[in-house]
């Protein structure tokens, strides 16, 4: 994924209610019960089928600084799935999101104005349906530039356009992004 997604999944995983199970035997477990069998969860860790059952009977306990990394990353983004579509629902209709990002911003605009790219640090509410744009696209396996385009949009039409009270045909260059950091 790209840094845009990443950030949508980190989003996420915020989301959860109750902290991911402590300890690589316990998360085995999870995987384990979540993917119904040892060998999905060793083809997915990348390791054998013997190692996820020595983790899931506490034979192994402490894994290997890489495998422990995957772990948690995997666990992570299965935990809590209903509670994550909960959240993403209510982003989506109600709350909207929230978007931090230090970013080169430039613009296309009429004759005579300033329209050379700067760093900016921004953080931005954006309404429900970009939210919905964004989780929409998402699913559908759009690229981050893709995503990098909705997030744009978003931000040329609430922050910089000021939802069209001013800067009117006012177009956003959203480039060289140092970090996007997204909350709902």
């Amino acid at each position: 994924m790209g840094i845009v997604g990443d950030g949508l999944e980190q989003a996420e995983a915020k989301t959860a209610t109750r902290p991911i199970p402590k300890g690589a035997p316990a998360q085995m477990r999870f995987l384990v019960k979540q993917m119904k069998s040892t060998r999905a969860v060793a083809d997915l860790l990348g390791i054998s089928q013997r190692t996820v059952e020595r983790y899931v009977k506490d034979q192994i306990k402490t894994p290997r600084p890489e495998l422990a990394a995957r772990l948690v990353g995997e666990v992570r983004k299965r935990w809590q799935p209903r509670v994550r579509e909960r959240a993403k629902k209510q982003a989506a209709t109600t709350t909207g999101i929230v978007v931090e990002t230090r970013a080169r911003f430039g613009f296309t605009a009429a004759p005579g104005s300033t329209d050379d790219g700067r760093i900016r640090l921004i953080t931005q509410h954006l309404p429900p349906e970009y939210a919905a744009r964004l989780f929409e696209a998402q699913a559908a396996g759009a690229t981050d530039a893709e995503l990098q385009a909705v997030l744009a949009e978003g931000l040329q039409e609430i922050y910089f356009k000021d939802s069209g009270r001013r800067a009117d045909g006012l177009l956003v260059e959203f480039t060289d992004i140092d970090y996007v950091e997204l909350d709902f």
